[in-house]
């Protein structure tokens, strides 16, 4: 049957929709609020009766002035079957133009007879689409899309969401937090953060449920766990990267690519998406669905399933905490999304136009789609970039207003209303100069109406160099911090933008050689440090977080392989990172740097000398590629490499971003994870679980210090007291000079007078056979006693 004959326009239906947002928008309290109304209907929808409903928001029709009879929603549905996890493929799709219903800025159309996307089913694919009478047609994608298998730039599928969510296996967790009033999320006890694509070997959310699945069926039989079990267990919540679809590449290819083609049929070249991003530069189109690169089945189902694994683990849920980006678009959103959404060029391409009521709107709707998924928490990144232009007062002020409308939304997921725990990632007043001083890291929380709003706190953000002698003692007002008011941040050192910092700090700096004998070495352990956790887990307030590649001792950097123009900036920027994560052995293994080793640089050394060059060229030419590249092919002795040119500099660049990404992924490192250090921090996270109350600000009972004199070293103690009667004492050695005997039990700590005291953990390092007295403590080592007063 042709698709014309099983499709049709419910011209009645979508006269309803179209009144009923003009009712909307006539009769709210205010523009904002009907246009809240208006973005629930927005987006594509499949209601009961099995219709399809369609809605968009299309100003750029009204600045064009395009009549309502040259608008149509484009159908397009496969000749013949698609398969998702194919690499390419060339597909014949029939299509159909059906008539919209519009009002001033808004199209609404209402269609029977198109099938819904399901886990075992393709949909058919839509977007809308306009004509003139010179250019021909113009498509408007839908940035509402709740499927996009070929990611944000191309035509969306219609996808049945309320059967994804309605099967959904963890409907029981989510019932039983039903109550007469919408339930609020608190914080949990600790955070592990996830980027999927270099979380598991498969780099998707399947294989990252399948991950979590083994975990809890390990758990559940009582099974030892190996240490790469360990490096997921214990953690009470998950975050993951943005799982957002991303830029895509900027010359191409595209993953949807149209030839032959008339008002009945197209024929498409599809690819499988397959994008390297770390995640955060995303297009804001589609913020309510999932990354296609990230879906091994190429169905959202697969968010859903992680949800289930997560909430119904054995020995309690852990709970889901997305990353969501809604501060800035990369300017690749300019592609998809009307230039209504956008207020102009910033840093990281576009700021969006918060007070534009219907941009507003639309965000939030967005973000209520997107937690609908089954989400416990919300991360927002870079909570400092809402901002928006005062033109009464000429300031650019930060939109608070916006992010406490973040915090209000109320999700429904199995029939349970709820509102999230949200933390906010703000480091106003960055980017000034001298926002590391000046930053209280509370901006939010102090706005917020809520008290359980968090924040990242101070050792949390991006510029922390731990494996650099003095941190911890020039960190130490912000440390005093911690302890006052750090109850509501998110605390620990490792995190993506932190390891990503930290590879990119000169070796030449003081490096505390004390943590390794090699640059890997060093970098491994002042991220997964004994030391530095056992600050985080025992002796700080707030929740803790680790990143799952600081504690797989994996690597880690700034990947994105989509930006040709300044993708042989970013590689220049990131090349120092070869010196602190790629040592010859790393990089002479036949599976690792496959793509640069075909370029011409076979060993590390030759791609050493080219990296050498390269961030000098760029700075002295002022990015000029062509100068760069033939100053390359001067070098004497000769570059390795291939003939340096603008498309081979490009090559290069694209090279390094894939190997790199394929390096990060902690599979590599999992066989030489340490048993004792993953046992270890394993067991900080269960005796944090038992004391939630180390979450808490200090009283005035507790202490924090450190030893004096220095003699070369920085050695924290750390004296807690719980409501139970509980004392919890530690001695942490954070850098520096071995000591000499050292009693922890009698360093004068007020308050820690007298017996009764039990080593509750010691690090590793220190003898099994230790219980108490006299001990050498050396840089990194840590021990934890409890007793009862």
């Amino acid at each position: 049957m042709a698709l014309a004959d099983e499709i049709t326009f419910d011209e009645a239906l979508s006269e309803e929709m179209a009144a009923a947002a003009d009712q909307a928008l006539m009769t709210a309290e205010t523009r904002f609020a009907g246009e809240q109304i208006v973005a629930r209907s927005l987006g594509a929808h499949v209601d009961e009766a099995r219709i399809a409903r369609f809605g968009f928001w299309v100003p750029e029709l009204q600045d064009a002035r395009v009549p309502s009879g040259d608008i149509f929603l484009e159908v397009l549905r496969p000749t013949e079957p698609l398969d998702l996890t194919r690499s390419h493929q060339d597909v014949t799709f029939e299509r159909i133009y059906i008539p919209v219903i519009r009002t001033e800025v808004h199209c609404f159309v209402a269609v029977r007879g198109m099938r819904a996307g399901t886990r075992d089913a393709i949909g058919d694919f839509y977007a809308l689409c306009w004509r003139d009478a010179e250019d021909g047609w113009h498509r408007i994608l839908d940035p509402l899309a709740m499927s996009l298998p070929f990611g944000a730039m191309a035509p969306a599928e219609l996808y049945d969401v309320d059967a994804m969510l309605g099967a959904r296996g963890d409907a029981e967790y989510w019932q039983a937090l039903a109550g007469e009033t919408p339930h609020k999320f608190g914080p949990v006890t600790n955070i592990l953060q996830i980027h999927v694509p270099t979380a598991t070997g498969g780099g998707t959310l399947a294989s990252l449920t399948r991950q979590f699945e083994r975990l809890a069926a390990r758990i559940e039989a009582d099974l030892p766990l190996e240490p790469s079990d360990m490096l997921f267990a214990g953690y009470e919540g998950v975050q993951l990267l943005p799982v957002e679809p991303t830029t895509v590449y900027e010359t191409g290819p595209d993953f949807w690519e149209e030839s032959d083609g008339d008002d009945t049929s197209v024929t498409v070249s599809l690819l499988r998406p397959n994008t390297t991003n770390w995640g955060y530069d995303n297009v804001i189109a589609g913020m309510a669905t999932v990354n296609p690169v990230l879906l091994e089945t190429g169905r959202p189902d697969e968010l859903v399933d992680l949800a289930a694994v997560l909430h119904n683990f054995p020995g309690g849920p852990k709970r889901l905490v997305f990353d969501v980006v809604y501060g800035h678009s990369d300017n690749q959103g300019l592609r998809v999304l009307s230039g209504h959404f956008f207020a102009g060029p910033n840093m990281y391409g576009q700021n969006l136009d918060y007070q534009n009521p219907a941009v507003r709107a639309i965000l939030l709707e967005m973000q209520r789609r997107k937690v609908n998924f089954g989400a416990d928490g919300v991360r927002v990144d870079g909570a400092q970039d809402f901002k928006y232009w005062d033109a009464t007062a000429q300031v650019l002020r930060h939109d608070d207003e916006y992010l406490q409308s973040m915090a209000d939304i109320v999700q429904d997921v199995a029939g349970t209303s709820y509102r999230p725990w949200f933390i906010f990632e703000d480091g106003r007043p960055w980017p000034e100069e001298d926002w590391e001083l000046s930053s209280t890291y509370r901006s939010v929380i102090e706005s917020q109406r809520d008290d359980d709003v968090f924040q990242w706190g101070p050792l949390t953000f991006a510029h922390n160099t731990p494996f650099l002698y003095t941190f911890w003692l020039g960190k130490y007002w912000r440390i005093r911090e911690c302890l006052n008011v750090g109850s509501n941040w998110i605390s620990g050192c490792s995190n993506h933008d932190t390891l990503r910092r930290g590879t990119q700090v000169s070796p030449k700096l003081n490096v505390n050689t004390r943590l390794g004998n090699t640059r890997m070495e060093i970098l491994d352990k002042a991220y997964d440090n004994p030391a530095a956790h056992t600050l985080t887990y025992v002796a700080l307030p707030g929740v803790p977080m680790d990143f799952l590649n600081a504690m797989a001792r994996a690597s880690w950097g700034f990947v994105r392989n989509q930006d040709d123009k300044y993708g042989v900036k970013v590689v220049a920027e990131e090349a120092i990172s070869l010196r602190w994560q790629v040592d010859e052995y790393s990089y002479s293994i036949p599976g690792n740097f496959t793509r640069l080793k075909a370029l011409g640089y076979e060993t590390r050394e030759d791609l050493s000398r080219f990296l050498t060059f390269l961030p000098a060229l760029v700075e002295v030419t002022d990015y000029d590629l062509e100068d760069i590249a033939r100053l390359l092919n001067t070098t004497e002795p000769k570059l390795a490499g291939p003939q340096y040119t603008v498309d081979s500099l490009k090559e290069i660049a694209r090279a390094w971003m894939d190997d790199m990404h394929e390096y990060c992924n902690i599979t590599h490192s999992l066989g030489g994870l340490d048993p004792v250090q993953c046992n270890f921090t394993h067991d900080l996270r269960r005796f944090r679980a038992a004391r939630p109350w180390l979450s808490d600000n200090y009283g005035r009972k507790d202490h924090f210090s450190y030893l004096e004199p220095l003699d070369g070293r920085t050695i924290f103690t750390s004296l807690r007291h719980g409501p139970d009667g509980e004392q919890v004492y530690s001695v942490i050695h954070m850098e520096g000079k071995e000591t000499g005997d050292l009693d922890p039990l009698r360093l004068g700590v007020p308050g820690t007078e007298g017996f009764g005291w039990e080593l509750a953990l010691a690090s590793p390092g220190i003898g099994k056979d230790y219980i108490s007295g006299p001990l050498i403590l050396k840089d990194s080592m840590a021990l934890v006693f409890t007793r009862k007063d």
